[in-house]
């Protein structure tokens, strides 16, 4: 089935193909949006949390995204992540100490990515878009730690619906100073270029200290009005069911 999806992403990304194919396909899409949407339709207020995977647990990142994720849970936010090990298990591990949710959105690929084990639940998607879309869509604010390609992705696609008015303003912040030094930098080249405004530094906080990230979430979620810190009430008729399991 792995090997089977990722051929399928691979075609799909070749080119036109033909129009059964392309239906086909778009049907799958579908299925796992659905899929989706009755995973985490009851999550209640979530926070994700981006970062690499290739972060060990006595590694500043890992225990600072796991001490964050602990202190947002204490205070009623399911924690979502991708799934996998790094900086995700730290965010769902921190999660499960203080017997928060703790969700994992997963992504088939070449090399399996293997869910961690401090998850309530989770789903693997096989469109990269799909469950970036999934993990935007229920999520109240976004917190970067140092990663790769796929985090760096994942932040500036954020930070640029937010920016276009395609999404609504909320707290993103990226952690660690030092590691995005450059990327600080080049921001200052845009703004200075013009190719951003300067009100558009408005949309992220650049912070290395746990309680500042803490404080600005929390101020962003008392300051707004739709916002309830509780779990959204399952249905068992249509086989949800409450994730908040701890003893």
């Amino acid at each position: 089935m792995k090997d089977t999806s990722l051929k399928e992403e691979i075609s799909f990304l070749k080119g036109a193909r033909t129009r059964w194919r392309e239906f086909k396909y778009t049907i799958s899409i579908v299925i796992q949006f659905v899929k989706g949407f009755r995973k985490m339709h009851f999550l209640g207020p979530t926070i994700t949390v981006f970062g690499s995977a290739r972060f060990n647990e006595d590694e500043s990142y890992y225990i600072k995204a796991r001490e964050l994720s602990a202190k947002l849970a204490a205070e009623g936010f399911a924690i979502m992540t991708g799934g996998g090990p790094g900086i995700m298990e730290a965010a769902n591990r921190g999660a499960k100490d203080v017997c928060g949710i703790s969700v994992g959105c997963n992504i088939v690929l070449p090399h399996e990515q293997k869910e961690n084990p401090y998850l309530d639940t989770f789903i693997t998607f096989d469109s990269f878009f799909v469950r970036k879309e999934l993990l935007r869509k229920y999520s109240f604010a976004f917190i970067i730690f140092p990663g790769g390609f796929g985090t760096l992705d994942e932040t500036f696609e954020t930070i640029t619906l937010i920016q276009t008015g395609k999404m609504e303003k909320l707290p993103l912040v990226v952690m660690d100073k030092e590691f995005h030094k450059n990327i600080i930098e080049h921001i200052e080249v845009m703004k200075e270029e013009g190719t951003i405004s300067p009100e558009d530094e408005k949309l992220f906080l650049f912070t290395d200290d746990v309680e500042e990230a803490f404080d600005y979430i929390i101020k962003y979620a008392k300051e707004h009005k739709g916002i309830k810190l509780r779990e959204v009430k399952p249905i068992r008729m249509l086989g949800e069911d409450s994730l908040r399991n701890c003893k």
